[in-house]
């Protein structure tokens, strides 16, 4: 198959192009390098934004199989300029729907339930709190009816390849981070669920489903737990580690755990990476000073994007 990799150079698509190198299948990546230096992967590459239609529609022609994984992601993120979110992460994908017939991965969110009570499954009521679900969720309304399969992730973890930009701004990777250099943990309320689940059993599921015929909306994830207990969880890895639980302080009110026996069923979803594994797999790369700035923004999607905001602006 010929399958096109949109915005495949980042967290995700790092991993996903490395279980796809294994493969008979014929690659290409189309990325802009917003948050990378360089793309040095041995594949067929081509440097483009997504919203420049003309230069992305004759790799659409190209393609068999596109897995679109080009998005600003994170409701911080997202809220820096909505204009520019609305336009990457939903208008694109409308116009994806239009111009492409072939089949399509797209990576939606967990976030698009908000705050509910209760196990969800993808027949629950939508609640999207942040522009950035909101547009996931017009994007999903976009592919309806398509050859689409859209999983709606949990919150990713873990190291996705040996080359791309790490995230450190993702709630399992941050507190390994803080654990390590700090000591210290500070939880502001720490009752919220949250849905986990390991970068490379979601790029693994992605590439397990590139020749089936299966479509619709997944649940993806592999643990509910929540923010307090893993913290706790972190501990286990960091035993002189000081916990401090406050009254939450800001304005994040998502809360919600996720059932994922669709995908289980269905795609024989079966996600095989710990938590414990992704903080092992942090604390590896900060034990052996292969992180050299933990601080630099790179990692962290909000603290780039708001010193870069006018160079997405331009694209």
């Amino acid at each position: 198959m010929k399958v096109l990799l949109v915005g495949g150079a980042g967290y995700v698509g790092g991993a996903v192009t490395d279980l796809l190198l294994q493969s008979q299948h014929h690659i290409r990546v189309y990325d802009a390098l917003f948050y990378e230096e360089a793309y040095r992967k041995p594949v067929d590459f081509v440097y483009g934004d997504v919203r420049d239609r003309e230069r992305l529609k004759p790799h659409l022609d190209w393609a068999e199989v596109v897995i679109w994984l080009a998005a600003l992601v994170g409701d911080a993120a997202c809220a820096l300029n909505p204009d520019v979110s609305i336009d990457i992460n939903q208008e694109t994908i409308k116009w994806l729907a239009q111009n492409f017939e072939g089949r399509i991965f797209f990576l939606s969110t967990c976030s698009v339930y908000g705050a509910r009570d209760g196990v969800l499954d993808e027949t629950a009521p939508t609640n999207p709190l942040s522009v950035y679900a909101v547009t996931k969720l017009e994007a999903e309304h976009h592919l309806a009816g398509s050859n689409a399969l859209i999983f709606r992730l949990g919150t990713l973890f873990g190291v996705g390849d040996l080359f791309s930009r790490i995230r450190l701004d993702l709630v399992v990777n941050t507190l390994a981070v803080k654990a390590h250099q700090s000591g210290k943990l500070q939880v502001y309320g720490g009752d919220q669920f949250r849905p986990l689940l390991h970068v490379r059993d979601a790029a693994q599921t992605i590439v397990d489903n590139i020749v089936t015929e299966h479509t619709g909306i997944f649940n993806l994830h592999n643990q509910n737990i929540r923010i307090i207990d893993l913290a706790y969880q972190v501990r286990g890895h960091f035993p002189d580690l000081v916990i401090e639980q406050q009254e939450r302080k800001f304005e994040d009110t998502r809360n919600y755990r996720v059932s994922s026996d669709k995908a289980k069923t269905i795609l024989a979803f079966n996600p095989a990476r710990s938590i414990d594994e992704g903080i092992e797999e942090i604390k590896a790369l900060l034990d052996y000073g292969r992180l050299k700035d933990v601080d630099n923004p790179r990692y962290t999607n909000q603290k780039f994007l708001s010193i870069s905001n006018s160079h997405i602006r331009e694209k």
